[in-house]
């Protein structure tokens, strides 16, 4: 879905929710079931906590709370039903509240909690690359990413969303129903920034006294002028919550970077910027601080079990593609389907287009879930300095290589996932699609 708001920020939420207010609300059902599932605890458990934490203690500026509002009051009329502004803030705290800091609360309910690092599901989360200069066919620009997560969650972050604010830059980022951040995370901005990330596997901080992450880079997306401005302003506020490698470039300089942010550590800032090369993500910190000293897999980098498949394949393919790096490659290469461990053509959770719901687990000792879970690639997107001019970029809705995902099929042959009957939607195979300006 290509959806366009604008104006201040009460008025351009409204829009966001009236257009969207059946895709919020659908979003809100599965998502709602989601967290319950994943802890016992009722979505409106998370909203007080959203509340306390944020809202009580003027964490999110009136901005993005006026923002959100006005989603609210668009959705509810849209449905003709009650969709409140405690939803739409929680679903906006989704990842901090629910992936991260449900460790907290957890301990808080019980003493006998069991490690809750186990619990936030970071691995296995996405691949990306930003390539600039030499390593591309004219010399600009080409940035990639294919979001890996839960299908039950995943299965709605079909919306490219296009922000023009009565204040900052317009933005064009990919998202999900309700949203004001990306958190996929796939940008282009009017200031001439490309921004994605890959979350970083086996993280365990979160400082719930810090704003929610979603805020953070929302702000950073909508007011940052260059690389140096985003990072500074993504550190000021860094709540540990979701710890990413960040990948940016910057069409009016011509550098790209890389930015990694744990609780403690975080990249030394002005981060070192590139105007010739290659930098990849496949959920391993680079910097040796936060991967030894603030995640569980210090040995991530070299396990081909595991993500470090994905390093190595990434390693290869950029350096066969060196020089010619475009959009038709670019394409190919996020839609990888090659297993650097088994060294065969077979999509799995090692695969750049990952393919979880087709991994059993045994060949790697286990991949962090239950065999054949239904998680993995749900879309790929390619950006260049031509595209970002032209306010945009080329998206694949459903999987990076383009199969289709059906539900129905998928239950049958997996019935260790009823739980998630009536939940779980198809996803069929889709083309590419340009979205920029005309």
């Amino acid at each position: 879905m290509h959806t366009r708001i604008s104006g201040a920020a009460l008025e351009r939420g409204f829009q966001h929710g009236f257009l969207l207010g059946e895709e919020i609300a659908a979003c809100l059902r599965s998502n709602k079931f989601w967290a319950y599932w994943m802890t016992a605890r009722q979505f409106s458990f998370f909203a007080d906590k959203a509340m306390q934490l944020y809202v009580d203690k003027q964490l999110i500026p009136d901005e993005l709370l006026q923002e959100m509002q006005g989603i609210a009051s668009g959705a509810s009329k849209k449905t003709n039903t009650e969709i409140s502004f405690r939803d739409i803030l929680t679903w906006n705290c989704f990842v901090d509240l629910i992936y991260s800091g449900w460790g907290t609360f957890k301990q808080e309910l019980s003493k006998n909690a069991r490690d809750v690092r186990a619990h936030r599901y970071t691995g296995h989360r996405c691949s990306a690359f930003v390539a600039v200069g030499d390593a591309t066919h004219d010399g600009g620009i080409v940035m990639t990413h294919t979001t890996w997560d839960a299908f039950l969650q995943a299965q709605h972050f079909n919306v490219i969303m296009d922000i023009t604010p009565d204040t900052g830059h317009r933005m064009v980022m990919q998202t999900a129903p309700g949203w004001i951040a990306s958190m996929m995370d796939f940008t282009v901005t009017s200031a001439g920034l490309l921004v994605t990330e890959t979350t970083i596997d086996g993280y365990i901080g979160f400082d719930p006294a810090k704003p929610p992450e979603f805020s953070e880079s929302r702000l950073a997306c909508q007011y940052a002028s260059d690389i140096d401005d985003w990072t500074e302003r993504m550190a000021a506020g860094n709540n540990g919550g979701y710890a990413n490698s960040w990948l940016l470039g910057d069409i009016n300089s011509g550098e790209i970077a890389r930015y990694e942010t744990g609780l403690i550590y975080q990249t030394p800032r002005p981060v070192e910027k590139l105007t010739n090369g290659v930098l990849y993500g496949q959920n391993i910190a680079t910097d040796m601080n936060i991967r030894n000293l603030e995640t569980d897999d210090p040995d991530a980098w070299s396990d081909i079990s595991q993500s470090g498949a994905r390093r190595v394949r990434w390693k290869k393919l950029l350096n066969e593609h060196y020089g010619k790096i475009n959009v038709e490659n670019t394409r190919r290469m996020i839609g990888d389907h090659h297993d650097e461990f088994l060294q065969i053509n077979q999509p799995s959770s090692r695969t750049l287009c990952g393919h979880m719901d087709n991994d059993n687990g045994r060949a790697s000792g286990g991949h962090g879930h239950p065999p054949f879970y239904p998680w993995g690639s749900v879309d790929a997107k390619v950006a260049t300095t031509q595209s970002a001019r032209a306010m945009g970029f080329d998206a694949r809705w459903g999987r990076a290589c383009g199969e289709a995902f059906i539900a129905e099929d998928y239950l049958t042959q997996h019935p260790q996932y009823d739980w998630l009957e009536g939940y779980l939607i198809d996803r069929p195979a889709q083309q590419w699609q340009s979205f920029v300006d005309e």
